[in-house]
């Protein structure tokens, strides 16, 4: 009954399989090997974008950071939500890399920014010499609050920030769970929409820990390539990050992970609403991570009847009645028997 992430559960065998493959002989250093160019040759063919940039790294905070240094200038302003993974979660890491660019926050409601409440945004922003200045545009596929950007809000967004001669940025450390909520391509999802960047993650998805830098404009490629350098994220034996991601596209196999692991929050979603408690669920979560807002004493209950997941505004010790917040995501390997073990603890 483990809840707490989708970073917590297993790579999957074949992810696995394909790396010890990789493992034999040798090969090239540095990412000049074969292995490496067919699949950043793959990934250009999975976006269909044929002059795509694909740089590999080891993390999701490597792959927003780098992208987003390499898209804003020091003295710009990149423009997020506060709930976003670079504001909440990377340590000033868009910040750090980036040389000085700095955060602003949009307004948000359920996770996501509007291209109304943007454009309001960038269109109060002083542009003057005191004042830093606009810069890209960050969303995030599947939002910390779970909700999930539709097609024709990512187009809004991308027409706004381009008034403005803007970069649009996508984090999709969960981006094939979007694009199975959504049914579409990835090209649909990115630069069809009118995104220049996408962070594509695969380590919440299976893999062991391997995440694509796509950049859709190819000239902005040896920058990346030298900001990956420095940042220690180019590895000797970078064949084995390649690996990964092979074993992760070969036969759609990203695409049914995120499907399974969707299927089982939606299990776990109608399993709440079942046993009476569909009015503790909190926003719209279309894929593997949902909320909930119960008392202590149930919280408390369920983590010692051994289910495990995360407390978002408080701690088990205190008052019974008290409301928390628990968020709770389904990964690839959730099974329906544990879906309905902790939905059997739910007192109905």
């Amino acid at each position: 009954m483990h809840f707490a992430s989708d970073n917590a559960g297993p790579a999957h065998p074949a992810i696995l399989e394909a790396l010890a493959e990789a493992n034999e002989g040798y090969a090239k250093g540095y990412g000049n090997d074969d292995l490496t160019r067919a699949v950043e040759a793959r990934v250009r063919e999975v976006f269909e974008a044929p002059r795509a940039a694909v740089h590999l790294v080891a993390t999701g905070t490597a792959a927003n950071t780098l992208l987003l240094a390499t898209l804003a200038q020091p003295w710009e302003a990149i423009f997020c939500t506060a709930e976003s993974h670079i504001a909440e979660d990377e340590c000033n890491g868009v910040e750090a890399a980036s040389g000085g660019a700095s955060l602003s926050h949009v307004p948000s409601e359920d996770g996501k920014m509007s291209a109304e409440v943007l454009a309001d945004v960038l269109g109060a922003r002083a542009s003057g010499v005191h004042a830093p200045q606009r810069g890209p545009v960050s969303i995030t596929s599947v939002t910390e609050r779970g909700s999930v950007y539709t097609l024709e809000e990512i187009a809004a967004i991308t027409d706004v920030a381009r008034v403005y001669g803007l970069k649009t940025h996508l984090d999709g450390a969960r981006f094939a769970n979007a694009m199975e909520v959504l049914g579409c391509s990835a090209a649909e999802m990115s630069w069809k929409a009118g995104i220049d960047a996408v962070s594509f993650g695969g380590t919440k998805n299976g893999c062991l820990g391997v995440e694509a830098c796509v950049l859709f404009d190819p000239e902005q490629s040896w920058e990346l390539e030298l900001r990956r350098k420095r940042a220690g994220h180019l590895f000797s034996k970078h064949r084995l990050l390649a690996a990964q991601m092979q074993g992760y596209l070969a036969d759609d196999l990203w695409r049914d992970l995120a499907a399974r692991a969707n299927r089982a929050a939606a299990r776990l979603k109608a399993g709440i609403v079942e046993a009476g408690h569909g009015d503790t669920l909190l926003g719209a979560t279309p894929a593997n991570m949902l909320f909930v807002r119960w008392p202590r004493r149930l919280h408390r209950a369920l983590r010692e009847a051994g289910a495990v997941y995360y407390l978002m505004d408080g701690e088990l010790e205190g008052d019974d009645a008290t409301p928390l917040t628990g968020r709770l995501v389904c990964d690839w390997s959730m099974t329906d028997a544990r879906v309905d073990a902790f939905l059997a603890l739910l007192p109905r």
